[in-house]
């Protein structure tokens, strides 16, 4: 008993200092889920990783990723939006996808070569880069969680963060998809006390940069609250990522549409306490 209690500590100390890409985001980085649910039923990738994206020693949100499609499946957020003038900071990526001693908050990739001796093909080797995004061909690099819904600069620079986009249609990410991120959102949560948001995309067919970088086939996203009266609602949004439209839906709706999409499951996104219908 007394070894198996000693193990058991041990394996903790290395739970620990195992940093911000972590087996599991309970009690880690769980706050960006309504209830502390993280939603993994019928969304989980052959390879993936579980993310808790920091920058400044500070947690912003969380993100479930494909290592090997090199895109979020989700990044999941508390929304809280603020009018600010638009500063686009240095792109980073996320150093313990190459080995979980670097450091826990994201680094550009130049912070990396020089100051932590990493090569570009491990930085490359581990996930999507900044090369992979250049020239591209009627594509954006588009956020999943967004920087307009983040409330300080900090939050809006951890964005940026090539774990957190993915290529996205150019119509669609500066038409119907940022009239939904900016006036759809802000319509539905006005009622909200704490918006939990999950915005995801489906892998598709093709691919960038010389077949390293998934280009997805649907954009999605969703939402729960509980209101001002102490009611719940929930909603989503999916789009077809070569058309600039976008439905919104039920979340119920869309956990079924996204069930048929990944085929790996019935989806659940949220708590039970957020209405399916």
């Amino acid at each position: 008993m007394l070894r198996l209690l000693l193990l058991q500590v041990w394996a903790s100390c290395l739970w620990l200092g195992h940093g911000e890409v972590v087996q599991s985001l309970s009690n880690i980085c769980d706050q960006f889920f309504y209830q502390k649910m993280i939603a993994t039923n019928g969304l989980l990738p052959e390879n993936s990783a579980w993310i808790c994206q920091t920058f400044q020693n500070q947690r912003f949100f969380a993100t479930l990723y494909d290592k090997q499609n090199r895109i979020p499946v989700y990044s999941a957020y508390i929304y809280n939006p603020v009018s600010a003038k638009r500063v686009t900071p240095e792109w980073m990526v996320e150093p313990q996808l190459i080995r979980d001693n670097l450091p826990d908050d994201m680094e550009t990739e130049k912070t990396l070569r020089e100051t932590y001796s990493v090569s570009q093909d491990d930085i490359s080797d581990s996930q999507a880069v900044y090369q992979d995004y250049l020239h591209l061909n009627n594509l954006d690099r588009g956020h999943l969680s967004p920087a307009a819904h983040h409330n300080t600069q900090d939050g809006r620079n951890a964005t940026f963060t090539f774990t957190n986009i993915v290529p996205q249609d150019t119509a669609l990410n500066n038409g119907a998809w940022n009239l939904y991120e900016q006036k759809t959102m802000a319509k539905k949560s006005k009622d909200c006390q704490t918006t939990y948001a999950i915005v995801g995309a489906v892998p598709g067919t093709s691919y960038i940069s010389q077949n390293r970088v998934n280009v997805p086939s649907h954009i999605w996203a969703s939402a729960c609250c509980k209101t001002k009266n102490n009611t719940m609602i929930a909603w989503g949004a999916i789009a077809q990522n070569n058309q600039n439209n976008v439905r919104v839906l039920k979340l119920g709706a869309l956990e079924q549409m996204l069930a048929q999409l990944y085929t790996r499951g019935a989806v659940s996104l949220f708590h039970e306490d957020c209405p399916r219908t």
